[in-house]
């Protein structure tokens, strides 16, 4: 099979992945629950119902109050960045916390915040960039977690280069498919400014050509006219595997360290609302976390039921040193994030107070630490809190 043959398979089956399904059409088969309204009135007691019809009573909060809603819909993107869910699901860990989940895929991150504020959706991953964006154009959307760090770079043609990781300096005078309002888009834009390389079309220039998701961009490589593609994971990894040269990782660029990618996101007011349901997933994709640093195979088998494709480049993303899927906030590293984009001038200033709650996560995680007090893991989770919240 040829190159262009075996791009054109790999994309084929990525295209089943991405499109915007109905949420009754969810990739993984939920599990159902059983759980009541009043199976918390007496936790203080001696004897603690079964909430969650598994001999477990998590699904009650630390001061007894049950959940507000157990029916979750979570929106994702084609990459295993947002491995969290999927782990959830697979291992049980949503049904421990008393909920029963569906998760659907999405093309973009404009399809999941419209999820959101229709209420098709009570929980989406999305891009630190483009949340930040919607939360500066009025949308009422909240961080409450992360899901991945890292995980970008943009990948080119070989004829342009004969090695991984030469640098932005290679794309002068090429044009590059990015997609507008990401954080692929943001990290190239602070590289070249970085470099004192002009946007354009010159020859010491780089033409930025944008697209509508990540999926058109990388496939706009088939495109004569376009030279080089931003990528998330997985599709730096498959462009490898089709012959191209990663221009860079960005968690090999100094200036892009411990660069905050994905976020959970929700309504604002759903967290409100619902701050004992929010609390129960958080728990749960806590325990993903925790399940991810100690079962390898595990995870990737539980990714690859969502990320249709081979093992090997699975493990290269997840495990590989170019990304770190975890639930923390990580507020500290997003502020940042949101200053740089503003001087980049991608959004105006706006107050993010409002709309980054960090008390679900926190009391997620000390709920754990109070049944794991020894556990190194959580501990380590508890450190970074407290070190970037």
């Amino acid at each position: 099979m040829n190159k262009t043959a075996k791009i054109i398979s790999v994309l084929a089956s990525l295209s089943l992945l991405t499109g915007c399904a109905g949420l009754n059409n969810s990739s993984s088969s939920s599990k159902k629950a059983s759980s009541s309204s009043d199976c918390c009135e007496d936790k203080k007691g001696s004897d603690i119902p079964d909430c969650c019809g598994d001999g477990s009573s998590d699904c009650c909060d630390d001061e007894g109050g049950s959940l507000e809603k157990s029916d979750i819909n979570i929106g994702y993107l084609n990459s295993t960045a947002h491995l969290l869910a999927f782990v959830a699901e697979e291992e049980g860990y949503f049904e421990e916390e008393g909920l029963d989940v569906s998760l659907t895929q999405f093309s973009s991150a404009a399809e999941l915040v419209n999820g959101l504020e229709s209420d098709k959706l009570d929980v989406a991953f999305i891009g630190s960039v483009p949340t930040l964006t919607f939360q500066s154009q009025g949308h009422d959307v909240s961080i409450f977690g992360g899901a991945m760090t890292n995980g970008h770079g943009y990948v080119i043609k070989s004829e342009y280069a004969d090695e991984d990781e030469l640098g932005v300096e290679i794309l002068k005078g090429r044009n590059v498919a990015s997609v507008k309002n990401s954080v692929q888009d943001a990290e190239l834009q602070i590289l070249l400014k970085n470099a004192g390389i002009e946007i354009g079309e010159g020859d010491d220039e780089v033409n930025i050509v944008y697209f509508d998701s990540q999926k058109d961009a990388y496939a706009a490589l088939l495109n004569q006219s376009i030279d080089a593609a931003s990528v998330y994971s997985p599709y730096a990894s498959l462009a490898k595997s089709q012959g191209y040269k990663v221009v860079y990782y960005c968690a090999h660029e100094k200036a892009l360290e411990n660069q905050p990618c994905c976020r959970q996101v929700a309504k604002t007011s759903s967290l409100s609302d619902s701050p004992n349901t929010y609390k129960a997933l958080e728990r749960a994709f806590i325990k993903a976390y925790h399940f991810t640093q100690t079962d390898h195979d595990g995870t990737i088998d539980d990714v690859k039921k969502y990320i249709d494709i081979e093992e090997d480049f699975i493990d290269t993303e997840v495990y590989g040193g170019y990304s770190v899927s975890s639930p923390d906030p990580d507020k500290k590293g997003t502020l940042t994030l949101k200053d740089t984009i503003i001087e980049l001038g991608y959004t105006d200033d706006y107050d993010i107070e409002p709309y980054y709650n960090t008390d679900i996560y926190k009391q997620a995680l000390e709920s754990i630490l109070k049944e794991n007090p020894d556990d190194e893991i959580y501990k380590s989770l508890k450190e970074h809190f407290d070190d970037y919240e």
